[in-house]
């Protein structure tokens, strides 16, 4: 079934298109694929934390592997039971080969992921700040889950045994945690402390009981975060409508502009050219401000994010033509007659810069799209659960 925004994109409508997929009710999004990253320093009880959402027993075959030592080396997927279309993800601890020294990779190998459990035990290290920041700079979210309940527990009960309380340990600790997740500049924090050997205790079963609440949003932030990719076949078929359009209708635009004539009037031929396809795509002025004022930007900020070529580019491209002309000027002083091979080879050139210049357009354009959607959605794909 061909969705409205999909119709709306194709006829180069971003404002509309937009303003569909924001209006679809939560259950639009409940087949949307949720991937979980598990991710934290090793050791910190990330395996044996998946086993428990998972149900799972360590003996049990289809369980992550757990141990003393660290057992997670690649990243590897376990689907929920009875949370449709969720899966979560073993990820090797931070500090390990898999992660390597440099920031940028580090980011790449997260960025696959929707959403994230930051596990931590005992204290919040630099490890989870690190993370916390990564997190943050792809417009993701996260919830910190605080593991090894029991054991901080026991250490507060040798420690001070006259005046153990409980609930004030489990208090002391996720105010401790919150604090910290503020200093890095996370706003309502989400924080759960468990233990892994006792699914029923603590904050296990809030932590199970908040994701399923929050998991339509979360599946409507990633369809938000996708939807430029989600786009891209509807965009094929733009570019191969508009390629159509350039050899039929358009054809005597391609026979003028690869004529052997001064650059000046290719140059303005071209320009008529690239707001015909800004047009058609959506990406002409009034379209990008009626965007804009649908999703609270300027339009500014939205072509901001567009990179195809413009007029200074397209003018290194027309310095080719100077060839074919200096030729025709060469043999006609030369030899004093019509410079016919000049004008075969200034036509030549001229032709065959032509039909990259028009295909570099239209796949600009394309391009330019999906970057200004995803420019306009970024902050409601960001938006906090």
């Amino acid at each position: 079934m061909v969705e409205d925004f999909e119709v709306a994109i194709f006829q180069g409508q971003l404002a509309d298109a937009v303003s569909h997929v924001l209006a679809k009710p939560l259950h639009f999004f409940n087949s949307t694929p949720l991937n979980i990253a598990v991710v934290g320093e090793p050791g910190s009880g990330k395996s044996s934390f998946i086993n428990a959402m998972l149900g799972l027993h360590a003996d049990d075959p289809r369980a992550a592997a757990t141990g003393i030592q660290m057992t997670t080396l690649q990243v590897k997927d376990y689907p929920h039971p009875t949370l449709p279309q969720v899966i979560l993800w073993d990820h090797p601890g931070k500090g390990t080969p898999t992660f390597g020294e440099d920031k940028s990779e580090k980011k790449a190998d997260l960025n696959q992921f929707d959403f994230f459990f930051i596990v931590g035990s005992q204290r919040f290290r630099s490890t989870h700040s690190d993370l916390v920041h990564e997190i943050q700079d792809m417009a993701k979210n996260f919830y910190f889950v605080r593991t090894k309940a029991d054991l901080d527990l026991s250490a507060a009960k040798r420690q001070q045994p006259s005046d153990y309380n409980e609930e004030k340990v489990l208090l002391h600790i996720q105010e401790d945690s919150k604090e910290c997740l503020v200093r890095e500049g996370v706003r309502d924090p989400h924080v759960f402390i468990v233990s892994n050997w006792e699914a029923n205790r603590f904050d296990f079963p809030l932590l199970q009981e908040t994701l399923k609440n929050d998991l339509l949003r979360l599946k409507r932030q990633v369809f938000l975060h996708r939807f430029p990719s989600i786009c891209l076949p509807i965009l094929e078929k733009k570019k191969a409508s508009v390629k159509e359009k350039i050899w039929t209708s358009r054809l005597c635009l391609l026979v003028t502009l690869g004529s052997p004539v001064p650059f000046l009037l290719p140059m303005f031929l071209f320009s008529k050219f690239r707001s015909w396809c800004f047009l058609d795509f959506g990406l002409n002025d009034r379209s990008l401000a009626a965007l804009a004022q649908r999703v609270g930007k300027t339009s500014t900020a939205l072509k901001a994010a567009m990179q195809s070529l413009g007029m200074f580019s397209a003018i290194l491209w027309v310095l080719p033509d100077l060839v074919g002309l200096s030729v025709m000027a060469y043999e006609y002083h030369r030899w004093e007659h019509f410079p016919i091979f000049g004008c075969l080879l200034s036509g030549g050139v001229s032709l065959l810069r032509t039909y990259f210049m028009l295909q570099k357009c239209i796949l600009g354009a394309a391009d330019d799209t999906q970057r200004v959607l995803s420019k306009a959605l970024e902050a409601e794909g960001g938006k906090s659960i």
